[in-house]
């Protein structure tokens, strides 16, 4: 039996690591994960390739998909639009793959009601200082985007609660150990396995039966 993979989707607030996590967990266990590509009407970047990073559409192509629900979320950023396509999700779970999604907490809460299934797990520095430390640290943004950065993040911790679980990006390697190990537990919830459960009571009269 080919066992079917859990949607995933992790959350956090920017420069808590979430990238360098997913990057990592990826490389470490590649054989069992996949991370979703998400469809966008941006143009793309230097290097980026369509299929990879993105799978680059044009506002007429993404809206088609939007009328013909072939995405789980999606969402407009700054003029551009941003979506989860169902059909790789959907092959990725059916192959067995445990597929990573990383998005906001906005578009986490309509997967979770689109697929009530979903595991949601909310990436977090050790403190706030810890935060701010991080996003000056990466020497790439001036002051008033950080602290837009941060005033985002006050407003993102508001849904924090409403994840199955908090992870605390401190140490790298900890925390992919750590993250790796609640998916790994996730597979073994009873009411993922409703179908061996039903299996096994139906096996066990058979032999009182006999």
């Amino acid at each position: 039996m080919n066992e079917r993979g859990i949607l995933i989707v992790v959350s956090g607030f920017s420069g808590a690591g979430k990238g360098t996590l997913m990057k990592r967990l990826l490389e470490k266990y590649e054989e069992r994960y996949a991370l979703s590509v998400s469809a966008t009407t941006r143009q793309p970047r230097e290097g980026e390739c369509d299929g990879i990073e993105y799978f680059f559409k044009t506002k007429e192509e993404f809206e088609k998909m939007i009328a013909k629900e072939e995405l789980i979320e999606y969402a407009r950023y700054v003029e551009n639009y941003y979506g989860t396509p169902r059909a790789y999700v959907e092959q990725m779970l059916e192959a067995g793959k445990d597929v990573i999604l990383e998005i906001e907490i906005q578009g986490a809460l309509k997967v979770k009601k689109a697929f009530p299934d979903t595991l949601l797990l909310f990436v977090v520095p050790p403190s706030a200082e810890e935060l701010k430390h991080r996003l000056v640290g990466r020497g790439t943004e001036s002051m008033e985007v950080i602290e837009s950065r941060l005033k985002r993040a006050v407003e993102e911790s508001d849904g924090m609660e409403q994840y199955d679980y908090l992870i605390v990006n401190d140490d790298l390697e900890i925390c992919v150990e750590e993250m790796h190990q609640i998916i790994c537990g996730e597979h073994h919830r009873s009411s993922r396995n409703m179908g061996f459960i039903q299996q096994m009571k139906e096996e066990l009269k058979d032999l009182k039966g006999e």
